[in-house]
Formats: structure tokens, sequence, C-alpha cells
């Protein structure tokens, strides 16, 4: 494998998904970080940098073990069947990733963490002892007493921990507290937002305990990989899975991957629900300082998706298939809804009812009318050629002002992991232009042209800003509602540019006069919500 070398103007990104259990299907909380990821692994490959794009799949906990139990399969069929269904997801999603990890099912990675694991040993952090505590299954992690409910429940499962005792292999976390607190303070190791940063810091300063990072092969009913050396005991699932993100590019070998996207990239980047926090900043970096590998740069912490107000649960039958409502409202209503209504860093809430409208006002009413009557007037008065610039004005530069700050604004608004934010400065343009229209007047113009008057020269360069405000709208679209971005611009008479940089590309003036447009059919129809919804 031939891998190019590092570019100082364009280092790679590496981006990951967490891996989620596989005890049932996905539902919308999963669809949420794939397509935050997504739109990440995107958006730096529109700025010319060379990105991979990892997610995968967690096949060795008890809770897959259980689950399978319930539905009297064997657990290889449960986690086959489940891990098919969360790789699925790439299409319905129009999802980019690059590789789809299988904790259970690839040598890459059983062979990885097993090497994870003995160079922890060899740096005197692993060792073996009796341990009594309460663990949750559902979160596969034990918790002190003073960490529970009130009524000593599992504060993230609302269930009462089981009472485990038995002989684990153990990790030293607390060697490493103090160097963690200067790599999270420092923001070597940033963590995105804030407030996810300063309950790391304030866990850790709480006192760190060493963690068992082994379960005996009893109670982990056979299933998991085995401890190097002791086949009685398997790996915690945690230190297990938490190795997907360097056994994916090879680490057992250490690759031409993984020297080109872990060692030598000063972009690693993990995408994460703020449930599993604790892990990917504690114990994660420890482990790696242990076994002296470089330490992820950043890791970005979304909220949660609630359903109309309530946690998503089975029990409750609140569980919303992503497939199902991409089969009913089509792939980019649910990518923008997800990306725009929903502030990455906090919590989230779905509503049928908020959906639709969202897309009929935002989508529909004001980009899809925009385009339209834009397209339409190209036709009408130009005979569907759009004309070079002419006269400009004082009333053009709020619209060109505030399209050549977007590129910006998308990144700062992205560096801060806000993809709300950036799609609310692409529709600050889409909201100008249309406010353009009204202002400019272009049917009035259109009635007052005469060969090379200045009514003419208006009419002009208004439907040229109208044709450019819309290319960069759906360049800017692109990593967001990749698809959408794709039927607009084609609608414009052009393409996608990939091959310039992300500031070349959303350069104002970049559209070439002279080309025709391209009618399409309507880029986003209405939706209706369904009667059960409506009542």
């Amino acid at each position: 494998m031939t891998i190019p070398r590092l570019d100082g103007r364009h280092p790679p990104w590496y981006i990951t998904t967490s891996i989620p259990y596989v005890n049932a299907k996905p539902h919308l909380g999963h669809a949420l970080e794939f397509v935050e990821t997504d739109l990440l692994a995107r958006y730096h490959r529109l700025k010319g940098n060379e990105t991979r794009f990892l997610t995968g799949s967690d096949e060795n906990s008890l809770k897959n073990v259980q689950a399978a139990e319930r539905e009297g399969i064997s657990t290889r069929e449960l986690v086959d069947r489940n891990a098919a269904y969360f790789e699925g997801l790439r299409e319905p999603l129009n999802l980019s990733f690059d590789d789809f990890i299988r904790t259970s099912a690839e040598e890459r990675h059983i062979a990885g963490v097993r090497k994870l694991w003995e160079a922890c040993n060899r740096a005197g952090d692993i060792y073996k002892r009796t341990y009594r505590g309460l663990y949750c299954v559902g979160c596969e992690q034990f918790y002190t007493q003073d960490e529970l409910t009130e009524d000593g429940l599992c504060p993230e499962h609302l269930t009462r921990p089981d009472v485990v005792e038995e002989e684990n292999y153990f990790f030293r976390l607390s060697r490493y507290a103090d160097r963690l607190i200067d790599l999270i303070e420092s923001d070597e190791l940033r963590i995105v937002p804030q407030t996810r940063k300063n309950e790391t810091l304030s866990f850790i300063r709480r006192g760190l305990e060493d963690f068992s990072v082994s379960r005996s092969r009893a109670r982990a009913k056979d299933w998991g990989i085995s401890v190097p050396g002791d086949p009685e005991q398997v790996m915690y699932v945690w230190y297990d899975a938490l190795g997907n993100y360097i056994t994916a590019l090879d680490y057992a070998n250490e690759g031409p991957l993984y020297q080109r996207y872990w060692v030598e990239n000063p972009n690693r980047v993990h995408v994460i629900g703020k449930g599993i926090l604790r892990f990917h900043t504690v114990y994660w970096p420890a482990m790696l300082l242990s076994a002296g590998v470089p330490l992820p740069t950043q890791v970005l912490v979304h909220g949660y998706v609630t359903i109309e107000g309530e946690k998503i649960s089975k029990s409750r039958g609140n569980v919303i298939d992503p497939v199902e409502l991409v089969g009913q409202y089509g792939t980019d209503a649910v990518r923008y809804y997800l990306l725009r209504e929903i502030r990455a860093t906090q919590d989230g809430d779905f509503a049928l009812e908020r959906f639709v409208r969202a897309y009929n006002q935002e989508l529909a009413d004001q980009l899809g009318n925009l385009l339209n009557r834009t397209i339409s007037m190209v036709k009408r008065y130009f005979d569907g050629i759009v004309p070079a610039p002419g006269l400009l004005v004082e009333g053009d530069q709020q619209l060109v002002s505030l399209a050549k700050a977007l590129p910006g604004r998308i990144d700062d608004a992205l560096a801060e992991f806000a993809p709300e934010d950036a799609l609310a400065a692409i529709w600050e343009l889409v909201n100008a232009a249309n406010k353009y229209v009204a202002d400019s007047e272009p049917w009035t113009l259109a009635k007052q042209r005469k060969a090379g008057s200045e009514a003419e020269q208006r009419l002009s360069t208004v439907l040229y800003n109208l044709i450019e405000a819309l290319r960069l709208i759906g360049q800017a679209c692109a990593p967001f509602i990749p698809a959408t971005a794709e039927g607009l611009v084609a609608q414009l008479g052009i393409a996608l540019e990939t091959g310039n940089s992300w500031e070349d590309i959303l350069t104002w003036g970049r559209y070439p006069a002279g080309t025709a447009v391209q009618p399409g059919g309507v880029l986003f129809p209405k939706l209706e919500l369904p009667a059960e919804a409506v009542s």
C-alpha cells in the first residue's frame, strides 16, 4: 500500500464515530452521531484535506450476549445481523465512511488490542486482584455508591446495578491523573464543548481509581477477546472497544495507515456522545500514555436526542428507525433536521411536527423558492443564459459581503463543533438573497429594459448575483445535505467543485456567465404530516 507523505498545507484528518453496541437495530440517536461525523469528513475533504472516516460496531459486550439469549439465538448470529444494520446506514443516510470495523470478527482488531494490552503490561500498568463492585451491564461499567442515584440506580439507565465479585486484571489509571490534567488544560487533548472539558477535569481531580480491564470468561459467557497469557479471562469490553480507533489502522503491524493517520497526523478526532465521555477523555488517553502511543487531538462531544421530550426507550415505544424515517421523508430532510435543529453539543428533541415545519419553511419555502424563481427569471428574461453582471449599486454590497464572509463563518462554526451555526450562516445568505429579490424587483427592471439601458444592466447584475449566491449556497451545503447540493447546482448548469481549495471554491464571482441554466423538478416538494400526527 502506498500512502502519500504529509503535506504541510493540507495535513490529513482522521475522524471517527464511537462504535455502538449492536444489541439492537440503530435508532435516531445513532443517526445523529453518524451524520455529524460524516459532515466533518465531507467538509475536510472539500477543504482539500486527505480525510479518513472510520465507524464500526462494538460486538464484545455482555449486553450483546444477553440480547442474543433473549432472542434464543447465538451471540455470533446476533452481532452479525445487527452489525449489518449499522453498516447498512451508509446508503439511507448518505454516509461517506472509508472503513467499518467489527471488533469480534476481524483479526486486525483482535491482534491490535492484544498488542495494546501487552504494551500497557510492559509499562507495569496491569495487575491482578480480587474486586467487589456495582456493575451496570447497560453501561458496561462499575459505579461507586456515590455515583448512583439516591435510589441506588445507574444514573444513565436508571436500573439497579449488579453486585459483582471476582478476580480481574486492573489498569493503573491513578498513575496518570496529573499528566491527563496537563494535557486537557492545555488543549493538547482538546475537549469540545468547554462544559465537557470542565466535567472531565472535575472527575480527574476528585481522584482516579484503577479500573478493571478484564472479566472472567464464565461471567462473559465465553464471549470476548482472551487476555494474553490468561485464557480464563477476557478483556473488558471498553478496553477492547476503545482500541478500534488504532486497530482499524493496522496498529498490530504499525503499518502505513497507522503511521499516516495516527502517528504522523496532527488531526486525530473522535466524535462521541456525552454518556461515554469518561471512557474517551480519561481511560483511553491513559491507556495510550501507558502504551507509548500518541493521543487523540480532539474529542467532540454531542448530546442526546429525545423524542417528543422523552429519552429514547424501547419500553416507551418511542424508538425511531432512521431508515424508515428516511424512506418516508428523504435523506437530506433527516440530515438537515439533525444538523440544524439540534445543537450538537447539547441535548435536542425530535418531534415530527417540528421536523415537517422546518423542512417546509426553511428548505421548501426559503431555499427551494429562491432557486425556482431565480431560474424562472433567467429563462424568462435571458432565454435561460445567465448574463454577465453589469451595473453595480450600493444595494448589491450587503449580499456580496455576506457571501464573501460565508466560508470563514462556516470554518469558525465547525471548529467549535457547531454545525447548526454553520447552517444558520448559510441560511442568512439564503434569506438575504430572497430579500435582494424583493428589494431589486427584477420584474420591474424587465419592463423598463432597453438594449444597453441602465435597467438592462441592473437586471443582468441582479440575476447574475442571485445565481452566484445560489452557487455558493449549493457548494456550502455540500457537506451537510450533499444530494440537495448536487441537485441545486445542476439546475444552475454546473457541478459541485472539488478540485480547488474551499476558499477558492467559495470565492465570489466564479460562476461562468454565459452558462445555460437547466431547470429541474421541484427540489423540495412540500411535506404533510400524517393524519395521526395532526390529530
